[in-house]
């Protein structure tokens, strides 16, 4: 066959083949891993919205984090394993959502959304055609959470181009993410401007853990944290947002609320709950003096709560 001829025939595959554009890609699951067993939740970012070094922070701590890697902080997330199953989701897509997908083990089979505010669900940009490509991965969120995203671009888009199925949870119905890890959105009160606003309480074969990294004040809740996480044993993830309200200056977090560190501790006497149940905190604004002060942070510990570490793993 002439060398013209072949390289006609080469590039007519090739051009049928890119005008069908980039095709959407299913979300590969890892291998079922019966060694390690179980299932188990890891931490996958501690910071508020903004992580740490924080867009236009010259505190020491950003300016240390911008020029050493080992001290900057993810944004809030939490990842849950089932390695019997196979499967893997993740709470809340962050802006920092493509660096928290190798900590959890590879790519979430669903990702569960908490509300609309930036540090929540900006990563899911990343499942659109310009990046991933994503074919039909499931996001679960309330009934308000999901029409934000249908109504407004560019996340209609990604449910327009079934890059995203959203699977709408009404809060307080539990739902099975698998046969031995299910979950169950909260509502918490917390300024929702575009949308309302959950916790998850998630159960697995041997435990059970909240993650609530935002929340306006305890005062407001129907419920009652101190008790909530007592009676059930839980494993709480809790805003950790600011320390102390004098932590920004010009500005009053009275616009912004969350409840102080200290006003949480004071809500359990003082001193953390009893074992098996534990409280850490997350979120954590790059002002709260918990990410500097080493004295404040044994403080805290040494009246028996935590924060919430990078890469840190539970079993449920």
């Amino acid at each position: 066959m002439p060398v013209r001829l072949i390289s006609g025939v080469i590039l007519s595959l090739f051009l049928g083949l890119s005008s069908r554009g980039p095709q959407a890609r299913e979300i590969p699951r890892f291998a079922r891993d019966d060694g390690k067993g179980g299932v188990e939740a890891v931490v996958l970012g501690i910071a508020q919205d903004g992580g740490v070094p924080h867009l236009g922070c010259r505190q020491p701590l950003c300016v240390e984090a911008r020029r050493d890697p080992s001290k900057r902080r993810l944004v809030a997330s939490l990842g849950l394993i089932d390695h019997a199953a196979g499967r893997r989701f993740l709470i809340d897509a962050t802006p920092d959502f493509a660096r928290q997908v190798d900590p959890l083990g590879g790519l979430p089979d669903a990702i569960l959304l908490t509300h609309a505010h930036i540090g929540h669900y900006l990563g899911l940009a990343q499942l659109g055609r310009e990046v991933l490509n994503a074919k039909r991965l499931p996001v679960y969120c309330t009934p308000s959470m999901a029409r934000f995203l249908r109504e407004n671009g560019p996340w209609k888009r990604l449910v327009a181009l079934e890059n995203i199925e959203i699977r709408e949870v009404e809060p307080g119905r539990e739902f099975e993410l698998t046969p031995s890890l299910h979950a169950v959105g909260i509502r918490v009160p917390h300024r929702d401007e575009d949308s309302d606003t959950v916790a998850y309480l998630v159960t697995g074969p041997r435990r059970r853990l909240l993650w609530l990294p935002d929340i306006d004040k305890w005062e407001q809740w129907d419920r009652k944290i101190e008790d909530l996480v007592r009676e059930k044993a839980l494993l709480a993830f809790v805003d950790g947002t600011f320390f102390s309200a004098d932590e920004i200056p010009g500005r009053s977090i009275a616009a912004i609320p969350h409840p102080l560190v200290p006003e949480t501790m004071a809500r359990f006497g003082g001193k953390g709950p009893a074992p098996p149940a534990e409280v850490y905190f997350v979120h954590l604004n790059h002002t709260n003096r918990l990410l500097r002060d080493a004295a404040a942070r044994r403080e805290l510990e040494r009246r028996g709560f935590g924060i919430a570490k990078e890469g840190s793993r539970f079993r449920l």
